[in-house]
């Protein structure tokens, strides 16, 4: 006989309590408990997986092959870089991201191009007509992609028992509910309980598993924090519903690196991949205007150039604004506050805007020095040269820091066709310029590298 009783569980770790607390003594958050009605077996029954694998045993080191694991190619050279190289048979793949930035897009264009696999896609949330629709717009058919619309986790082990496929999608996770809970679908419990069944599903058939989930207003996987150490990968898909670039990052990887980054660009048919953002983020033609500038940066282990864009006008009101779009406002602040000080230049009465072209949020702190020279180009109405790109961290004494990866900086330079590139004094140990046809210009001191731009 199952019996219902109310149990108190923290949205962020997971954490249950007979009673509500104010802040979770597991996680330390507060007013995370929400109230959940749960039913309990007399025994100890949890979702299966309704696969019959046999038991592991224990095995010593030497025992263990140590090759490769087996990748799925998903012919998308961008989601393959991302996750270390294609998908590892067996692994646990959690896609977050925003509505409607293309999570359901990006997954659904990549298996219709994967014909020599039978893939299940299980939709918890829209119909067969909707997910028809979009594989017409983005112009692809398989025949081995099954559609499925079901949100019974039991219900799911018998359509996957019955189709045997090599790869499974689920969309969403928050959709799916197991009957061995009462709680609603989306609830913690529910969340918990229906991906450790899919993980070890996942695991005892060598099955690849595509989770999408959604994320909350802070921007994090929505459901219990549990949920991102249980999968083996978490991709979080990230964008400006406002512009046309998409860029996935790896949070965590079991199987590769976190510091890869893939770019796409949504257009009408579906998401495009591009191979050199560089080309796409700088503007075709800015020569005799000021207040623009080149900075190559790093995002991932990938470099771009990006282009800089500042507007210094003098204050209407009697508090100058200050606002910038892709990049770090506090940052910004600090950057005026040492051209002031420590150049001299006199910016407190003027309103300061700074854009990141392409949309982009840029944390990289070697595009200082591009940051302060677009502004200094515009307080001065003074052009810097289009064929000068430059990378460099601004200290608060006005020193300019070395930044990492400066090779793999310059080289994306010199292959745009950039003549000059602006670097810190101290980059220059252990590099080997011989080979480069580009113009290297060290600086030790903003002063340094005011002159070499402005004379």
């Amino acid at each position: 006989m199952a019996k219902e009783k109310t149990v108190y569980v923290c949205s962020n770790c997971g954490q249950e309590s007979p009673k509500w607390v104010g802040k979770c003594p597991s996680c330390g958050a507060w007013n995370t408990y929400v109230e959940e009605i749960v039913r309990k077996e007399t025994v100890n029954k949890r979702p299966v997986s309704g696969m019959e694998t046999a038991k592991a045993k224990p095995v010593t080191l030497d025992e263990i092959a140590a090759d490769d694991e087996p990748r799925i190619d998903l012919h998308d050279a961008e989601l393959n870089r991302v996750l270390g190289g294609g998908l590892v048979q067996g692994s646990l793949v959690l896609i977050g991201g925003e509505p409607g930035i293309g999570k359901s897009t990006l997954v659904l264009q990549t298996i219709l191009r994967i014909p020599e696999k039978r893939i299940l896609y299980i939709s918890g949330e829209e119909s067969a007509r909707q997910l028809k629709l979009r594989a017409d717009r983005l112009s692809g058919t398989s025949a081995d992609c099954l559609i499925v619309c079901e949100t019974s986790l039991e219900q799911i082990y018998v359509h996957i028992k019955n189709t045997r496929p090599d790869l499974v999608i689920i969309d969403s996770i928050q959709t799916i509910s197991t009957e061995t809970l009462e709680s609603s679908p989306g609830s913690i419990a529910q969340v918990r309980e229906c991906s450790a069944s899919i993980l070890r599903f996942a695991k005892e058939t060598h099955t690849a598993v595509i989770l999408i989930g959604h994320i909350n207003k802070e921007g994090s996987i929505a459901g219990p924090k549990v949920l991102e150490h249980i999968v083996d990968t978490v991709l979080q898909f990230e964008g400006d519903q406002h512009y046309m670039y998409r860029i996935l990052r790896s949070i965590k990887n079991r199987f590769g690196s976190t510091a890869e980054l893939g770019i796409y660009e949504m257009r009408q048919d579906g998401l495009r991949q591009v191979s050199n953002p560089s080309e796409l983020l700088l503007s075709q033609d800015h020569e005799g205007m000021s207040g623009i500038a080149i900075a190559s940066a790093i995002e991932g282990i990938r470099p771009f150039l990006i282009e800089t864009q500042a507007l210094v006008s003098s204050a209407v009101y009697g508090n100058p604004q200050r606002s910038a779009t892709g990049f770090d406002i506090r940052r910004m602040n600090m950057l005026l506050a040492v051209l002031e000080k420590r150049v001299g230049f006199k910016l407190a009465q003027k309103d300061v805007f700074l854009n990141i072209a392409g949309g982009l949020k840029v944390n990289d702190p070697a595009i200082d020095l591009a940051v302060i020279s677009a502004i200094l180009s515009s307080n001065m109405d003074t052009t810097i040269e289009p064929e000068i790109c430059m990378a460099g961290e601004i200290g608060l004494s006005g020193e300019i820091r070395p930044v990492n990866r400066i090779e793999q900086r310059i080289g994306e330079a010199e292959k745009l066709g950039f003549k000059r590139f602006i670097l810190p004094k101290y980059n220059l140990q252990g590099l080997n310029a011989s080979k480069l046809k580009i113009e290297l210009i060290p600086v030790r001191k903003v002063e340094e590298a005011f002159r070499a731009l402005f004379g």
